[in-house]
């Protein structure tokens, strides 16, 4: 259940930071969103598939794992990104 190379790609140049960004926060958590979204789409479908589950479970603990690491780097940049996903109401 992965995300296509396209539509990593799309993220990764919408979230970054500078040309050529991989690596920052905020492109890796938009990574980890996208890619839970794909497999929440697909439990809709496969609601007894619990060795995927696990893996989405992973996902989400290490999307918040660097969703704590940016806001205690910088609260603004924090604040910017669960805006821009649209993660908290």
């Amino acid at each position: 259940m992965s995300i296509t190379a396209e539509e990593k790609a799309r993220v990764m140049k919408e979230f970054a930071t500078k040309e050529g960004d991989t690596g920052s926060p905020e492109v890796q958590v938009a990574i980890l969103s996208s890619r839970i979204a794909t497999l929440t789409e697909h439990f809709k479908t496969h609601k007894k598939d619990n060795h995927s589950r696990r893996g989405l479970l992973k996902l989400v603990a290490l999307r918040r794992k660097l969703l704590d690491y940016t806001r205690t780097k910088d609260e603004a940049r924090y604040q910017d990104l669960i805006k821009r996903l649209g993660l908290r109401r």
